[in-house]
């Protein structure tokens, strides 16, 4: 399961939920461009393409750390949508984004006295 990734056709969904299924499929799709184009290493990565891609630049970029968990079921009715999930996996296991080098220390002392639940 990538974030909510579907295959419209399996999915049933109609209305609003018909239109998120395709946003979030349209995202996804262009974090991969993006991942695929650091792992090319090309001239231009297309981080402009989903509002996701463009939130995401910084820390899909030299200063940062990334991390990705992936969802997958053992159910052989999921088996095609497992595979695709560790497809993406690996495409961006394989991807090298360069080394964090900007160590960022947050001291969030300040917060520990407010009452966050007013």
């Amino acid at each position: 399961d990538l974030a909510g990734s579907e295959r419209l056709s399996s999915s049933k969904s109609e209305g609003e939920r018909l239109d998120e299924a395709k946003h979030i499929n349209k995202s996804l799709s262009a974090l991969a461009d993006v991942i695929s184009a650091l792992a090319n290493e090309e001239q231009h990565v297309p981080y402009r393409n989903s509002k996701l891609t463009y939130l995401l630049k910084e820390s899909l970029g030299g200063d940062s750390k990334m991390l990705m968990f992936c969802n997958v079921s053992p159910e052989q009715k999921y088996a095609k949508e497992t595979l695709c999930t560790l497809r993406f996996a690996d495409k961006v296991n394989q991807t090298h984004i360069g080394v964090a080098k900007k160590r960022v220390v947050v001291n969030l002392s300040q917060y520990l006295n407010e009452d966050i639940f007013d």
